[in-house]
C-alpha cells in the first residue's frame, strides 16, 4: 500500500464552518481562531470569503478579519472569491494584506448548480474564467472546489463522468488545483475513489484533495481511500465546524482534529500539534456555546480531566 509519508491539511472552519452560523460571530473571535490554527501548525487556512453580505451576513467582516492576522511565514492564507467583484474586493487592501489563494466553485451536478447559483455548470465556470485569469496575473494561485461530486440533494448519485467533465472545465479556464467534494456526505470509499479517478483524468494526484462532510460517519473512511490512491491533501474544520444545510441535523465537515488523529495514529506527518488543535477547536466551541463535534477532541478532553 503506498501512503504518502505527509499529508497537509487546509483548514476551512473560518470561513466554511463558520459561514451558516446564524449569530454573529464578531472579526476578533474569528482572528483569533485562525492564530490557533496557525500556531497549531496548520499552513493553509481558509479564512473567509468576499461575497456579497446580503447573501452571506457572517462574512461581512472579510476586510477586517483578513488585516487582523498576524502573518507567519509559510502559511498560504485562502478566500472564496464567487465573482469578479469578490476579487476586486480581495484585492482593494494593501498587497501585504492580500489572500494568497482564492477558491471558485462549481457544482458536478447540473441541479445543484441551478438551485444554488441559478446557471448551468458550463455558464457557471464561463463566469468564474475572468476572476481566475485576474487572480493568477495578480500572482494569486487559485484553487476549485468541486461540489456534489458523489451525491446531490436534488439529483441524488452523480456519474464520475460529469465529475471528469467539471474537473476538464476547470483546467481549461486555468484553475490549478481542484478538491474533490462531497457535499452532502453520502459517499462510500469505492464511489469516492472513482469521483477522484475523474478527477485524476484532467489533474496531477499533487493537484488535487479530497473534501469530506461526515453526514453519514464516512468522511474517515472515504479520507483513507484516497490515501490509498496517493492523494496527500484534504480539507478538514476544526471542531467539524459547519452544518450540512441539505440534511437536517447533520453534521457537516470532517474535524480536522479526528484527520490528523487518524493520520498520526498511521505514522503520516503533518506537522500539526494535536493538543494545540483540540484548544483551538475548545475556543470557537465555548464561544458558539456547544462541544466540539470531533470524536477525537472529546476522547481525549475527557481524558485530560480525569
Amino acid at each position: 500500500m503506498n501512503l504518502p509519508s505527509k499529508v497537509k491539511l487546509v483548514d476551512v472552519g473560518p470561513r466554511d464552518g463558520l459561514q451558516n452560523e446564524k449569530s454573529p460571530v464578531p472579526a476578533a473571535v474569528k482572528i483569533e481562531l485562525v492564530q490557533r490554527l496557525q500556531d497549531a501548525g496548520l499552513t493553509e487556512i481558509e479564512v473567509t470569503s468576499f461575497v456579497s453580505p446580503k447573501w452571506v451576513p457572517q462574512m461581512a467582516d472579510n476586510a477586517e478579519v483578513m488585516a487582523g492576522i498576524a502573518r507567519k511565514p509559510g502559511v498560504r492564507y485562502s478566500v472564496l472569491t464567487p465573482n469578479l467583484q469578490g476579487l476586486q474586493a480581495a484585492m482593494a487592501a494593501p498587497r501585504e494584506l492580500w489572500p494568497d489563494e482564492i477558491v471558485v466553485f462549481g457544482a458536478a451536478s447540473e441541479a445543484f448548480s441551478q438551485r444554488n447559483i441559478n446557471c448551468s455548470i458550463a455558464e457557471s465556470i464561463e463566469r468564474f474564467a475572468p476572476v481566475v485569469a485576474a487572480a493568477r496575473a495578480a500572482g494569486i494561485y487559485v484553487r476549485g472546489a468541486m461540489s456534489c461530486t458523489v451525491g446531490c440533494p436534488y439529483e441524488g448519485e452523480i456519474a464520475p463522468e460529469r465529475v471528469a467533465y467539471l474537473a476538464g472545465l476547470m483546467k481549461g479556464i486555468g484553475v490549478q488545483h481542484i478538491g474533490v467534494a462531497d457535499t452532502i456526505g453520502v459517499g462510500t470509499p469505492r464511489k469516492v475513489q472513482r469521483a477522484m479517478e475523474a478527477a485524476l483524468q484532467h489533474y496531477d494526484l499533487n493537484d488535487v484533495s479530497g473534501h469530506f462532510h461526515d453526514t453519514y460517519g464516512q468522511a474517515l473512511a472515504n479520507t483513507l481511500i484516497c490515501l490509498q490512491m496517493g492523494v496527500w491533501q484534504f480539507d478538514t474544520s476544526v471542531a467539524g465546524l459547519g452544518g450540512c444545510p441539505y440534511a437536517k441535523g447533520a453534521t457537516g465537515n470532517v474535524a480536522t482534529e479526528d484527520v490528523v488523529y487518524l493520520l498520526h495514529g498511521m505514522g503520516i506527518e503533518t506537522g500539526i500539534d494535536l493538543d494545540k488543535l483540540i484548544d483551538a477547536g475548545q475556543f470557537i466551541s465555548e464561544f458558539l456555546g456547544r462541544k466540539p463535534n470531533s470524536r477525537a477532541a472529546t476522547a481525549l478532553l475527557n481524558k485530560r480531566a480525569n
